[in-house]
């Protein structure tokens, strides 16, 4: 008796027919994309709207604690970077991760507000969460890992990238 690889594999469909199964396939990363997405806007929005994380020192400021993480990070150098203008440094961030958030909620330029995320990830696990032990205490990585899918794939359904994808593929652009 030979036993062969089934040839009926469970790859979506072209023409987006298919089962249950093809129908979770393409939806799959959709999930993860409204729970970075809006994680993102609500922490850009967070770190805007909290008058004590804006300041240079104080309770809370993002001054302060750049200055209680710059000896136990990775790259002390990028916190003495950051420490120029710790203002400033703070209001990048939040609008980064604002901007990051609603690309990808939007679905647009997805692999790049992705990658956005993911290098806003590494930073903060490079710097802040460094020193958290065992590693797996500190939640950057975690976030910096849930952005490579995305940064692969993009957003191939429900997005404004797919949506501008499709005349083109229909032949009308």
């Amino acid at each position: 008796m030979t036993h062969g690889m089934r040839a009926d594999s469970h790859t979506p469909r072209p023409d987006g027919g298919g089962g249950l199964r093809d129908t979770a396939a393409r939806y799959a990363l959709l999930p993860l994309r409204i729970f970075l997405g809006v994680t993102f806007v609500y922490a850009g929005l967070d770190k805007l709207t909290d008058s004590a994380f804006l300041k240079d020192s104080g309770a809370g400021s993002i001054g302060d604690m750049m200055r209680a993480v710059r000896d136990s990070s990775a790259l002390p150098a990028l916190v003495d970077m950051a420490l120029e203008s710790p203002v400033g440094f703070g209001y990048a961030i939040a609008f980064g991760e604002l901007a990051v958030g609603i690309g990808t909620l939007l679905g647009l330029l997805t692999r790049i507000a992705a990658l956005g995320g993911a290098l806003i990830s590494l930073s903060l696990w490079l710097t802040v969460s460094w020193a958290a032990e065992p590693y797996y205490y500190g939640n950057d990585l975690p976030y910096l890992m849930a952005w490579t899918p995305l940064i692969l794939a993009g957003a191939p359904l429900l997005s404004v990238d797919a949506a501008l994808r499709a005349p083109r593929r229909r032949g009308t652009l």
